[in-house]
């Protein structure tokens, strides 16, 4: 039976080491014990830029293969240029399958991904806020609406840990 594993490999080849493993496993005749070789991307939703953007790669420096373990196969991945490891090393760990489907929804665009760079807040992050009724208080970031560009932070009122709603403008960092 087939089960998702992960490669880690030299960040940028990516996708000349799908390609290298395809054609490795053809000419060993192992091709039939492996099903889908995937280099996890998606095009980012960004609050700032219009128009279509590059592809980003989910988990720079990784690989997903599924595959079935048999003799031979896993010594000749790691013998593969580019390969520095198997997550597990020696005994490889096969993903579950909610990890697998979360991550083929962010492929597809089910699940938003949002660039790095591009988000300043993170949730259970502490801030300041600057503005409105609350300011002066400090909250914790509870969840983060980049489209609207709004805050949901946790903040102690009359001693009981109340939500509130805020816009990214009404809070510092």
């Amino acid at each position: 039976m087939k089960h998702w594993y992960v490669i880690q490999a030299y960040a940028g080849y990516e996708e000349s080491l799908k390609a290298d493993l395809t054609r490795r496993l053809e000419d060993k005749g192992l091709r039939e014990y492996v099903g889908e070789i995937l280099v996890p991307a998606a095009r980012p939703k960004s609050a700032f830029k219009t128009g279509e953007a590059e592809n980003e790669q989910l988990f720079p420096g990784y690989v997903l293969i599924e595959m079935e373990i048999v003799p031979g196969l896993i010594p000749l991945i790691k013998s593969s240029p580019r390969v520095l490891r198997f997550l597990g090393n020696d005994e490889p760990v096969p993903l579950t399958k909610r990890e697998v489907d979360r991550i083929v929804s962010q492929m597809r665009g089910d699940v938003v991904v949002v660039s790095a760079e591009k988000c300043e807040f993170v949730v259970g992050s502490e801030i300041e806020i600057q503005e409105g009724p609350f300011a002066g208080f400090v909250g914790i970031i509870e969840k983060i609406d980049i489209e609207n560009e709004r805050l949901t932070v946790m903040v102690s009122i009359f001693g009981r840990m109340t939500p509130v709603e805020l816009n990214f403008n009404q809070v510092k960092h």
